[in-house]
């Protein structure tokens, strides 16, 4: 049966929920943190430079031409936005891999009963923190290499940046199913896979995503709820039916 993009956006408010859960809070703490940390430093970055740049914009433009100032501004305020953002969020998600992993693990473990074939929580975390961090940076290059021709196409107007939505979606799906996937072992080729087969699902719930990064406050907690929806949109439409 194929599911609408309205199922997989529910998973995300799904993940809200579980991370209210008992015995998951704790889990949560570390990520949390460093996404508030990360965008905290974003949005700080984001508005120093934003006036600088704004002051040397004015500076170098003639003053017969000060009436571009209404069509400059907009379009700055929106790539900046998308660059610092974009840049801060890709760090974040770099940073937290072990923690979210292991965010993933749990929840599957309170939505399945079935905890995977591994022990020792944070000294397995230690243990996988390289191959972890190699592999987002795999991400991090994968992400990187497709949106320079969306970056371009942004420019475009009305198409530019409902494509930019939609390369963000596919990467916030891409992001975040392979915390629960590669806790099952599976490589960035088979999680990609896995998510084109349910493409609608996958753009569903990666859009629901990208929606919560834009509101204030609430996309602090994007990372760990994000996490948590990602494992429920595992276990429920992609788990194989025998363990893993």
């Amino acid at each position: 049966m194929v599911k609408s993009p309205l199922s997989g956006a529910r998973y995300l408010i799904q993940g809200l929920s579980l991370i209210t859960r008992p015995g998951i809070k704790r889990f949560v703490i570390i990520p949390l943190l460093l996404n508030v940390l990360i965008f905290s430093a974003a949005i700080y970055v984001g508005i120093s430079q934003f006036e600088s740049l704004m002051q040397l914009m004015e500076a170098q433009l003639p003053t017969w031409l000060n009436w571009l100032d209404w069509l400059i501004w907009p379009l700055f305020i929106v790539l900046l936005l998308v660059f610092v953002f974009y840049t801060f969020g890709l760090l974040a998600n770099l940073i937290a891999a072990p923690f979210n992993g292991l965010l993933a693990e749990k929840i599957e473990l309170l939505l399945t009963g079935q905890p995977l074939e591994q022990n020792g929580d944070y000294l397995r975390l230690l243990a996988e923190l390289g191959p972890t961090l190699l592999d987002e940076v795999r991400k991090l290059a994968y992400a990187l290499l497709w949106a320079l021709p969306f970056l371009l196409l942004l420019f475009v107007p009305l198409i530019g940046p409902l494509l930019w939505f939609l390369y963000t979606a596919w990467m916030m799906a891409v992001e975040y199913s392979d915390y629960p996937m590669g806790n099952h072992g599976l490589r960035f080729a088979e999680i990609r896979r896995h998510l084109r087969e349910r493409r609608a699902l996958s753009l569903g719930f990666g859009a629901a995503a990208a929606g919560m990064a834009m509101i204030p406050v609430l996309n602090f907690l994007l990372m760990p709820v994000a996490v948590a929806g990602a494992t429920a949109l595992w276990v429920r439409e992609f788990r194989p039916t025998s363990p893993t």
